[in-house]
Protein backbone atom coordinates (compact mmCIF):
# COMPACT_ATOMS: atom_id res chain seq x y z
CA UNK A 1 0.00 0.00 0.00
CA UNK A 2 1.34 3.36 -0.93
CA UNK A 3 1.52 6.04 1.30
CA UNK A 4 1.30 9.56 -0.04
CA UNK A 5 1.55 13.33 1.62
CA UNK A 6 4.51 12.47 3.82
CA UNK A 7 5.41 15.83 4.30
CA UNK A 8 2.32 16.79 5.77
CA UNK A 9 4.21 17.19 9.75
CA UNK A 10 6.74 19.49 9.02
CA UNK A 11 4.33 22.82 10.27
CA UNK A 12 3.14 21.18 13.61
CA UNK A 13 4.36 22.24 16.56
CA UNK A 14 6.42 20.24 18.93
CA UNK A 15 7.44 20.50 22.75
CA UNK A 16 10.08 18.17 23.17
CA UNK A 17 13.41 18.00 25.32
CA UNK A 18 17.11 19.01 23.73
CA UNK A 19 18.32 15.99 25.68
CA UNK A 20 15.81 13.55 24.20
CA UNK A 21 17.10 14.64 20.81
CA UNK A 22 20.51 12.82 21.38
CA UNK A 23 21.10 9.49 21.55
CA UNK A 24 22.54 8.18 24.61
CA UNK A 25 25.58 6.70 22.16
CA UNK A 26 26.21 9.66 19.71
CA UNK A 27 30.08 10.92 20.22
CA UNK A 28 29.75 13.86 21.45
CA UNK A 29 27.35 13.22 24.38
CA UNK A 30 30.31 10.06 25.72
CA UNK A 31 32.59 13.18 24.81
CA UNK A 32 31.02 15.58 26.86
CA UNK A 33 30.80 12.44 29.43
CA UNK A 34 34.25 11.99 29.66
CA UNK A 35 35.46 15.33 30.63
CA UNK A 36 34.86 18.29 33.06
CA UNK A 37 34.95 21.21 30.39
CA UNK A 38 34.96 24.19 33.40
CA UNK A 39 38.81 23.58 33.48
CA UNK A 40 38.81 25.58 30.13
CA UNK A 41 37.51 29.01 33.05
CA UNK A 42 40.42 29.08 34.26
CA UNK A 43 42.78 28.89 31.58
CA UNK A 44 41.19 31.82 29.96
CA UNK A 45 40.19 33.80 32.97
CA UNK A 46 43.02 35.99 32.62
CA UNK A 47 42.26 36.70 28.91
CA UNK A 48 38.80 38.73 29.96
CA UNK A 49 38.48 42.12 32.18
CA UNK A 50 36.71 41.30 35.00
CA UNK A 51 34.43 44.65 35.68
CA UNK A 52 34.51 46.23 31.72
CA UNK A 53 33.08 45.61 28.34
CA UNK A 54 29.98 43.66 27.74
CA UNK A 55 29.34 40.31 28.33
CA UNK A 56 31.51 37.85 26.48
CA UNK A 57 30.69 34.14 24.92
CA UNK A 58 30.88 31.44 26.92
CA UNK A 59 34.51 30.66 26.56
CA UNK A 60 34.21 26.77 26.72
CA UNK A 61 31.43 27.09 23.71
CA UNK A 62 34.00 28.91 21.92
CA UNK A 63 36.78 26.39 22.03
CA UNK A 64 34.01 23.73 21.71
CA UNK A 65 33.62 25.33 17.86
CA UNK A 66 36.70 24.05 16.35
CA UNK A 67 36.71 21.12 17.90
CA UNK A 68 33.47 20.10 16.13
CA UNK A 69 35.20 21.33 13.26
CA UNK A 70 38.66 19.02 13.96
CA UNK A 71 36.34 16.25 15.47
CA UNK A 72 34.48 15.64 12.31
CA UNK A 73 37.01 17.02 9.51
CA UNK A 74 35.04 19.91 8.68
CA UNK A 75 36.58 21.99 5.88
CA UNK A 76 36.49 25.20 7.69
CA UNK A 77 34.97 27.53 10.13
CA UNK A 78 32.06 28.95 7.88
CA UNK A 79 30.90 25.34 6.64
CA UNK A 80 31.07 24.35 10.43
CA UNK A 81 28.80 27.04 11.36
CA UNK A 82 25.91 26.16 8.71
CA UNK A 83 26.56 22.37 10.47
CA UNK A 84 25.85 23.50 13.77
CA UNK A 85 22.97 25.32 12.45
CA UNK A 86 20.80 22.07 11.19
CA UNK A 87 22.52 19.53 13.93
CA UNK A 88 20.68 18.95 16.47
CA UNK A 89 23.22 17.22 18.62
CA UNK A 90 26.26 19.97 17.44
CA UNK A 91 23.31 22.27 19.20
CA UNK A 92 22.98 19.82 22.49
CA UNK A 93 26.99 20.14 22.81
CA UNK A 94 27.39 23.64 23.02
CA UNK A 95 24.76 24.33 24.76
CA UNK A 96 22.39 25.85 21.95
CA UNK A 97 18.54 25.42 22.21
CA UNK A 98 16.61 24.72 18.42
CA UNK A 99 15.75 28.88 18.79
CA UNK A 100 19.54 29.85 19.63
CA UNK A 101 21.04 32.18 17.13
CA UNK A 102 24.63 30.33 15.85
CA UNK A 103 27.41 32.70 16.62
CA UNK A 104 29.46 33.98 13.28
CA UNK A 105 32.26 32.43 11.85
CA UNK A 106 34.11 35.37 12.02
CA UNK A 107 33.74 35.01 16.01
CA UNK A 108 36.27 32.35 17.12
CA UNK A 109 38.96 34.20 14.65
CA UNK A 110 37.81 37.20 16.19
CA UNK A 111 38.51 35.93 19.63
CA UNK A 112 41.87 34.01 18.64
CA UNK A 113 43.57 37.61 17.70
CA UNK A 114 42.60 39.49 20.37
CA UNK A 115 43.21 37.26 23.23
CA UNK A 116 44.65 33.95 22.31
CA UNK A 117 46.75 35.17 20.13
CA UNK A 118 50.54 34.28 21.07
CA UNK A 119 49.60 32.36 24.33
CA UNK A 120 50.14 28.08 25.11
CA UNK A 121 46.39 28.16 25.62
CA UNK A 122 45.84 25.35 22.89
CA UNK A 123 49.13 23.54 24.30
CA UNK A 124 47.73 23.67 28.05
CA UNK A 125 43.98 22.02 26.50
CA UNK A 126 46.04 19.44 24.76
CA UNK A 127 47.83 18.78 28.28
CA UNK A 128 44.79 18.76 30.45
CA UNK A 129 42.81 16.33 28.28
CA UNK A 130 46.04 13.70 28.20
CA UNK A 131 46.56 13.94 32.10
CA UNK A 132 42.91 13.07 32.14
CA UNK A 133 43.89 9.69 30.20
CA UNK A 134 47.08 9.07 32.63
CA UNK A 135 44.36 9.23 35.30
CA UNK A 136 42.78 5.99 33.99
CA UNK A 137 46.31 4.68 33.60
CA UNK A 138 46.07 4.27 30.40
CA UNK A 139 49.26 6.07 28.97
CA UNK A 140 52.12 4.15 29.17
CA UNK A 141 55.45 5.80 28.55
CA UNK A 142 57.83 2.79 28.75
CA UNK A 143 58.22 3.01 25.07
CA UNK A 144 57.78 6.66 22.70
CA UNK A 145 57.27 6.68 19.25
CA UNK A 146 58.28 9.64 17.29
CA UNK A 147 57.86 10.52 13.90
CA UNK A 148 56.95 13.85 11.83
CA UNK A 149 54.08 14.34 9.12
CA UNK A 150 53.69 17.36 6.21
CA UNK A 151 50.76 18.92 5.99
CA UNK A 152 50.09 20.96 3.18
CA UNK A 153 50.01 25.17 3.44
CA UNK A 154 47.44 27.09 2.68
CA UNK A 155 50.18 28.58 0.09
CA UNK A 156 49.91 28.84 -3.82
CA UNK A 157 53.38 26.89 -5.38
CA UNK A 158 53.29 29.41 -8.09
CA UNK A 159 53.38 32.95 -5.35
CA UNK A 160 56.93 32.23 -4.22
CA UNK A 161 60.05 34.86 -3.84
CA UNK A 162 63.69 34.15 -3.31
CA UNK A 163 64.87 35.17 0.19
CA UNK A 164 68.48 34.55 1.58
CA UNK A 165 68.52 31.19 3.55
CA UNK A 166 69.99 32.13 7.16
CA UNK A 167 72.34 29.22 8.61
CA UNK A 168 70.65 27.81 11.30
CA UNK A 169 71.94 27.40 14.49
CA UNK A 170 72.20 23.09 15.36
CA UNK A 171 71.04 22.37 18.68
CA UNK A 172 74.10 20.24 19.58
CA UNK A 173 76.60 22.65 18.05
CA UNK A 174 78.14 23.96 21.49
CA UNK A 175 78.82 20.36 22.86
CA UNK A 176 80.24 19.22 19.62
CA UNK A 177 82.43 21.77 19.43
CA UNK A 178 83.42 20.87 23.14
CA UNK A 179 84.27 17.75 21.51
CA UNK A 180 85.90 18.17 18.60
CA UNK A 181 88.41 20.20 20.88
CA UNK A 182 88.69 17.85 23.32
CA UNK A 183 89.30 15.52 20.22
CA UNK A 184 91.84 17.58 18.54
CA UNK A 185 94.09 18.11 21.43
CA UNK A 186 94.02 14.57 22.29
CA UNK A 187 95.61 13.97 18.95
CA UNK A 188 98.08 16.98 18.76
CA UNK A 189 96.10 19.51 16.85
CA UNK A 190 95.44 23.01 17.28
CA UNK A 191 92.01 23.64 18.34
CA UNK A 192 90.17 25.22 15.44
CA UNK A 193 89.30 29.04 15.53
CA UNK A 194 86.07 30.43 15.78
CA UNK A 195 83.96 30.68 13.62
CA UNK A 196 83.79 34.46 11.65
CA UNK A 197 79.80 35.51 11.35
CA UNK A 198 79.01 35.53 7.42
CA UNK A 199 78.99 38.42 5.53
CA UNK A 200 76.06 40.65 4.63
CA UNK A 201 74.99 40.19 1.42
CA UNK A 202 75.62 42.66 -1.46
CA UNK A 203 71.99 43.07 -1.84
CA UNK A 204 68.39 41.92 -0.90
CA UNK A 205 66.83 41.59 2.20
CA UNK A 206 66.69 37.70 3.81
CA UNK A 207 63.56 39.37 6.32
CA UNK A 208 60.61 36.89 5.65
CA UNK A 209 58.16 40.36 6.39
CA UNK A 210 60.10 42.15 3.40
CA UNK A 211 58.89 41.32 0.00
CA UNK A 212 62.02 41.00 -2.39
CA UNK A 213 61.99 39.71 -6.34
CA UNK A 214 64.69 37.21 -7.75
CA UNK A 215 66.43 39.77 -9.00
CA UNK A 216 66.56 41.92 -5.86
CA UNK A 217 69.39 38.95 -4.20
CA UNK A 218 73.13 38.80 -5.33
CA UNK A 219 74.04 35.53 -7.36
CA UNK A 220 76.68 34.54 -5.20
CA UNK A 221 74.89 34.40 -1.70
CA UNK A 222 72.68 30.88 -1.25
CA UNK A 223 69.09 31.31 -1.43
CA UNK A 224 66.20 29.23 -0.92
CA UNK A 225 62.19 29.44 -2.01
CA UNK A 226 59.55 32.00 0.50
CA UNK A 227 55.86 31.77 -0.41
CA UNK A 228 54.53 35.13 -0.35
CA UNK A 229 51.00 34.32 0.83
CA UNK A 230 52.96 31.86 4.11
CA UNK A 231 56.39 33.20 4.69
CA UNK A 232 56.90 30.54 7.56
CA UNK A 233 55.96 27.64 5.90
CA UNK A 234 58.80 25.86 3.69
CA UNK A 235 58.96 24.53 0.48
CA UNK A 236 58.78 20.67 0.79
CA UNK A 237 59.05 17.61 -1.59
CA UNK A 238 59.25 13.62 -0.87
CA UNK A 239 59.33 10.95 -3.29
CA UNK A 240 57.14 11.32 -6.62
CA UNK A 241 55.38 14.05 -4.88
CA UNK A 242 54.96 17.32 -6.59
CA UNK A 243 56.49 20.48 -4.52
CA UNK A 244 54.34 22.43 -2.50
CA UNK A 245 54.30 24.45 0.61
CA UNK A 246 54.29 22.61 3.73
CA UNK A 247 54.24 22.84 7.92
CA UNK A 248 56.10 19.76 9.40
CA UNK A 249 54.22 18.36 12.09
CA UNK A 250 56.55 16.17 14.58
CA UNK A 251 54.77 13.71 16.89
CA UNK A 252 54.85 11.09 19.52
CA UNK A 253 53.10 8.73 21.03
CA UNK A 254 53.24 5.71 23.52
CA UNK A 255 52.18 1.91 22.20
CA UNK A 256 48.89 2.43 22.71
CA UNK A 257 48.38 5.28 20.00
CA UNK A 258 47.59 7.99 22.96
CA UNK A 259 49.62 11.07 21.37
CA UNK A 260 52.01 12.24 23.64
CA UNK A 261 53.56 15.93 22.25
CA UNK A 262 53.71 17.49 18.98
CA UNK A 263 56.05 20.17 17.33
CA UNK A 264 55.66 22.74 14.35
CA UNK A 265 57.99 23.46 12.16
CA UNK A 266 58.42 24.39 8.44
CA UNK A 267 58.22 21.90 5.72
CA UNK A 268 62.14 22.11 4.42
CA UNK A 269 63.79 21.61 7.71
CA UNK A 270 64.96 18.45 8.69
CA UNK A 271 63.72 16.05 11.51
CA UNK A 272 66.84 15.29 12.76
CA UNK A 273 67.05 19.38 13.50
CA UNK A 274 64.03 19.94 14.92
CA UNK A 275 64.06 16.75 17.00
CA UNK A 276 65.20 18.55 20.01
CA UNK A 277 62.21 20.68 20.20
CA UNK A 278 59.83 17.56 21.10
CA UNK A 279 62.61 15.32 22.87
CA UNK A 280 62.27 18.38 25.61
CA UNK A 281 58.71 17.77 25.78
CA UNK A 282 59.29 13.91 25.91
CA UNK A 283 61.80 14.00 28.67
CA UNK A 284 59.50 14.31 31.82
CA UNK A 285 57.47 11.01 30.84
CA UNK A 286 60.93 8.97 31.44
CA UNK A 287 60.77 6.80 28.71
CA UNK A 288 63.22 3.75 28.06
CA UNK A 289 63.33 3.84 24.67
CA UNK A 290 62.26 6.14 22.17
CA UNK A 291 61.79 4.63 18.21
CA UNK A 292 62.28 7.09 15.02
CA UNK A 293 62.92 5.95 11.42
CA UNK A 294 66.26 6.38 9.80
CA UNK A 295 65.60 10.19 9.62
CA UNK A 296 66.38 10.91 13.03
CA UNK A 297 69.74 7.74 12.63
CA UNK A 298 72.52 10.45 13.51
CA UNK A 299 75.33 10.75 16.05
CA UNK A 300 73.75 13.59 18.19
CA UNK A 301 70.43 12.47 18.36
CA UNK A 302 72.16 8.63 19.48
CA UNK A 303 74.50 10.64 21.70
CA UNK A 304 71.67 12.79 23.31
CA UNK A 305 69.19 9.76 24.31
CA UNK A 306 72.22 7.69 24.88
CA UNK A 307 73.57 10.53 27.83
CA UNK A 308 69.93 10.95 28.97
CA UNK A 309 69.68 6.73 29.80
CA UNK A 310 67.18 6.49 27.24
CA UNK A 311 67.63 3.55 24.46
CA UNK A 312 67.54 4.63 20.76
CA UNK A 313 66.13 2.10 18.69
CA UNK A 314 66.68 2.84 15.01
CA UNK A 315 66.26 0.57 12.12
CA UNK A 316 68.97 -0.31 9.34
CA UNK A 317 70.27 2.14 7.02
CA UNK A 318 71.73 0.94 4.16
CA UNK A 319 74.79 2.81 3.26
CA UNK A 320 74.85 5.51 0.57
CA UNK A 321 78.25 4.50 -0.72
CA UNK A 322 78.75 4.19 -4.90
CA UNK A 323 77.61 1.01 -6.34
CA UNK A 324 80.53 -0.95 -6.96
CA UNK A 325 82.54 0.12 -4.58
CA UNK A 326 83.41 -0.94 -0.79
CA UNK A 327 81.46 -0.35 2.08
CA UNK A 328 82.35 1.32 5.23
CA UNK A 329 81.78 -1.68 7.11
CA UNK A 330 84.46 -3.36 4.71
CA UNK A 331 87.10 -1.67 6.54
CA UNK A 332 87.85 -2.67 9.96
CA UNK A 333 88.44 0.07 12.98
CA UNK A 334 91.45 -0.78 15.01
CA UNK A 335 90.25 1.19 17.98
CA UNK A 336 93.71 0.45 20.04
CA UNK A 337 95.72 2.28 17.29
CA UNK A 338 92.74 4.37 16.18
CA UNK A 339 92.95 3.59 12.72
CA UNK A 340 91.12 1.62 9.64
CA UNK A 341 92.79 -1.56 8.12
CA UNK A 342 91.31 -1.63 4.31
CA UNK A 343 90.58 -5.26 2.77
CA UNK A 344 93.71 -5.21 1.50
CA UNK A 345 95.49 -5.08 4.88
CA UNK A 346 96.47 -1.42 3.70
CA UNK A 347 96.39 1.02 6.79
CA UNK A 348 94.49 4.38 7.22
CA UNK A 349 95.87 6.93 9.70
CA UNK A 350 94.08 9.59 11.49
CA UNK A 351 94.93 12.70 9.76
CA UNK A 352 92.84 15.60 11.76
CA UNK A 353 89.12 16.33 12.99
CA UNK A 354 86.76 18.90 10.66
CA UNK A 355 84.30 20.94 11.78
CA UNK A 356 81.94 18.43 11.37
CA UNK A 357 82.86 16.54 14.12
CA UNK A 358 84.41 13.72 11.34
CA UNK A 359 87.51 12.89 11.85
CA UNK A 360 89.48 12.00 8.69
CA UNK A 361 91.72 8.47 8.13
CA UNK A 362 93.72 8.49 4.81
CA UNK A 363 95.98 6.13 3.37
CA UNK A 364 99.28 6.09 1.37
CA UNK A 365 98.97 6.86 -2.01
CA UNK A 366 102.21 5.67 -3.08
CA UNK A 367 100.96 2.08 -1.70
CA UNK A 368 97.47 2.05 -2.97
CA UNK A 369 98.39 3.36 -6.04
CA UNK A 370 99.33 -0.37 -7.88
CA UNK A 371 96.68 -1.76 -5.51
CA UNK A 372 94.82 -4.40 -7.53
CA UNK A 373 91.47 -3.01 -5.91
CA UNK A 374 91.92 0.54 -6.70
CA UNK A 375 89.15 0.61 -8.49
CA UNK A 376 86.56 -0.58 -6.02
CA UNK A 377 88.00 1.80 -3.67
CA UNK A 378 88.61 5.22 -4.58
CA UNK A 379 88.86 7.61 -7.86
CA UNK A 380 90.97 10.27 -6.59
CA UNK A 381 93.58 11.16 -8.73
CA UNK A 382 96.10 10.92 -5.99
CA UNK A 383 94.82 7.23 -4.76
CA UNK A 384 94.01 8.44 -1.66
CA UNK A 385 91.19 6.49 -0.08
CA UNK A 386 89.27 9.17 2.91
CA UNK A 387 87.09 7.68 5.90
CA UNK A 388 85.08 9.69 8.03
CA UNK A 389 84.26 8.83 11.75
CA UNK A 390 82.40 10.86 13.66
CA UNK A 391 83.54 11.79 17.31
CA UNK A 392 80.04 10.37 18.51
CA UNK A 393 80.64 6.94 16.31
CA UNK A 394 80.42 5.12 19.17
CA UNK A 395 76.87 5.83 20.60
CA UNK A 396 75.69 4.73 16.63
CA UNK A 397 77.63 1.53 17.08
CA UNK A 398 75.79 1.01 20.69
CA UNK A 399 72.50 1.92 18.75
CA UNK A 400 73.30 -0.70 16.38
CA UNK A 401 73.72 -2.76 18.91
CA UNK A 402 70.63 -1.93 20.56
CA UNK A 403 68.33 -2.46 17.16
CA UNK A 404 69.50 -6.35 17.65
CA UNK A 405 68.38 -6.89 21.13
CA UNK A 406 65.67 -9.20 21.59
CA UNK A 407 62.25 -7.92 20.64
CA UNK A 408 63.43 -4.82 19.79
CA UNK A 409 62.65 -5.64 15.88
CA UNK A 410 59.12 -6.24 16.99
CA UNK A 411 58.78 -3.26 18.81
CA UNK A 412 60.14 -1.36 15.84
CA UNK A 413 57.22 -2.92 13.70
CA UNK A 414 54.68 -1.28 16.18
CA UNK A 415 55.30 1.86 14.70
CA UNK A 416 52.60 0.87 11.80
CA UNK A 417 50.22 0.31 14.22
CA UNK A 418 50.66 3.22 16.31
CA UNK A 419 52.37 6.42 14.59
CA UNK A 420 51.77 6.04 11.06
CA UNK A 421 48.04 5.39 11.85
CA UNK A 422 47.50 8.53 14.02
CA UNK A 423 48.71 10.17 10.87
CA UNK A 424 46.34 8.27 8.33
CA UNK A 425 43.49 9.25 10.58
CA UNK A 426 44.15 12.74 11.26
CA UNK A 427 44.62 13.36 7.45
CA UNK A 428 41.64 10.77 6.65
CA UNK A 429 39.32 11.80 9.49
CA UNK A 430 40.18 15.06 11.05
CA UNK A 431 41.18 17.13 7.86
CA UNK A 432 44.78 17.06 8.80
CA UNK A 433 46.14 16.53 4.95
CA UNK A 434 45.88 20.55 4.88
CA UNK A 435 45.75 23.51 6.35
CA UNK A 436 43.45 27.10 5.47
CA UNK A 437 45.23 28.67 8.11
CA UNK A 438 48.39 30.96 7.54
CA UNK A 439 51.19 31.15 9.79
CA UNK A 440 52.85 28.78 12.33
CA UNK A 441 51.19 30.13 15.21
CA UNK A 442 47.50 29.22 14.09
CA UNK A 443 48.96 25.56 12.68
CA UNK A 444 49.88 25.14 16.24
CA UNK A 445 46.60 25.59 17.29
CA UNK A 446 45.18 22.96 14.49
CA UNK A 447 47.57 20.48 15.76
CA UNK A 448 47.21 20.68 19.03
CA UNK A 449 43.08 21.25 18.90
CA UNK A 450 43.48 18.50 16.60
CA UNK A 451 45.54 15.56 18.35
CA UNK A 452 43.49 16.79 21.82
CA UNK A 453 39.95 15.80 20.14
CA UNK A 454 41.51 12.25 18.67
CA UNK A 455 42.59 11.61 22.69
CA UNK A 456 39.14 12.49 23.95
CA UNK A 457 37.55 10.69 21.12
CA UNK A 458 39.65 7.40 22.60
CA UNK A 459 39.12 8.38 25.86
CA UNK A 460 35.25 8.76 25.70
CA UNK A 461 34.85 5.23 23.79
CA UNK A 462 36.81 3.58 26.57
CA UNK A 463 35.02 5.05 29.60
CA UNK A 464 31.78 3.77 27.47
CA UNK A 465 33.15 0.49 27.13
CA UNK A 466 34.78 0.20 30.90
CA UNK A 467 30.46 1.47 31.88
CA UNK A 468 28.95 -1.27 29.97
CA UNK A 469 31.34 -4.25 31.64
CA UNK A 470 30.53 -2.72 34.63
CA UNK A 471 27.08 -2.85 34.32
CA UNK A 472 27.46 -6.45 33.09
CA UNK A 473 29.72 -7.59 36.04
CA UNK A 474 26.88 -5.77 38.48
CA UNK A 475 23.83 -8.00 36.86
CA UNK A 476 26.25 -10.83 36.83
CA UNK A 477 26.49 -10.82 40.36
CA UNK A 478 23.10 -10.15 41.29
CA UNK A 479 21.73 -13.17 39.53
CA UNK A 480 24.50 -15.76 38.76
CA UNK A 481 26.89 -16.96 41.39
CA UNK A 482 29.41 -18.94 38.88
CA UNK A 483 31.37 -15.65 37.68
CA UNK A 484 34.25 -14.04 39.90
CA UNK A 485 36.29 -10.94 38.84
CA UNK A 486 39.91 -11.30 39.72
CA UNK A 487 41.84 -8.16 38.29
CA UNK A 488 39.51 -6.82 36.08
CA UNK A 489 39.68 -10.19 34.10
CA UNK A 490 36.95 -12.83 33.66
CA UNK A 491 37.98 -16.12 35.36
CA UNK A 492 35.86 -19.01 35.48
CA UNK A 493 35.54 -20.55 39.05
Amino acid sequence: MMTKNADKKREQMLMFCMDDMVPQNHMLRLIDKAIDWTFIYDLVEDKYCLDNGRPSMDPVMLIKIPMIQYLYGIKSMRQTMKEIEVNVAYRWFLGLDMLDPVPHFSTFGKNYTRRFKDTDLFEQIFSKILEDCMKYKLVDTEQIFVDATHVKACANSKKMRKRIAREQTLWYEKELNKEIKKDRIAHDKKPLKDKKPPKPPLSGNGDADHPQDKEDVSEDVKTQKCSITDPESGWFRKGEHKHVFAYAIETACDKHGWILGYSVHPGNEHDSRTFKSLYDKLKGYQPEMIVADAGYKTPAIAHLLLEDEIKPLFPYKRPMTKEGFFKKYEYAYDEYYDCYICPENKILTYHTTNREGYREYKSFGLFCENCPQISQCTESKDHTKMIMRHVWEEDMEKAEEIRYGIGNKQIYQLRKETIERIFGTAKEQHGFRYTQYIGKARMEMKAGLTFACMNLKKLAKILELRGKIKSSISYIFKNESKYWLYNEKWCWE
